[in-house]
């Protein structure tokens, strides 16, 4: 199964960080990218630029809205995420407990749609119809 990992934290944590600080955090997401592509889990992820860079589109009726900043006001901002492959959601929130901002921060693990199984499970319907 495949789930996503958001990673939020208060962008003010990065701003008050000293470099060497940055450094430790760039060398425990070195860390974790490491073992968990030696453990045949990682596919994928990225960090994000600050929420000051955001943008947020919404359609009301026909009309394209545009926000500067992110969708909602809160303490944490989504910072970055990880792609991962693993066998049950138990496996990726164990996974995701090892993100360095789950110390200070949240992660966020929720499954990615399966569209291949589900176009599977919608054409079966539709042929015991």
């Amino acid at each position: 199964m495949k789930f996503i990992a958001l990673i939020y934290a208060d962008e003010r944590h990065y701003a008050e960080a000293t470099p060497a600080d940055i450094a430790a955090n760039f060398a425990e997401h070195g860390a974790f990218g490491e073992a968990s592509r030696a453990a045949g889990v990682f596919d994928g992820g990225d960090g994000l630029q600050g929420s000051a860079t955001a943008t947020t589109v919404r359609v009301r009726d026909g009309e394209r809205l545009l926000t500067d900043g992110p969708f909602a006001e809160t303490k944490e901002q989504l910072g970055g995420f990880y792609a991962l492959e693993c066998k049950d959601l138990d496996e990726a929130l164990a996974w995701a407990a090892r993100i360095p901002e789950a110390q200070f921060g949240a992660v966020e693990v929720r499954p990615v749609i399966d569209y291949t199984a589900l176009e599977g499970a919608m054409n079966g319907a539709e042929a015991s119809a």
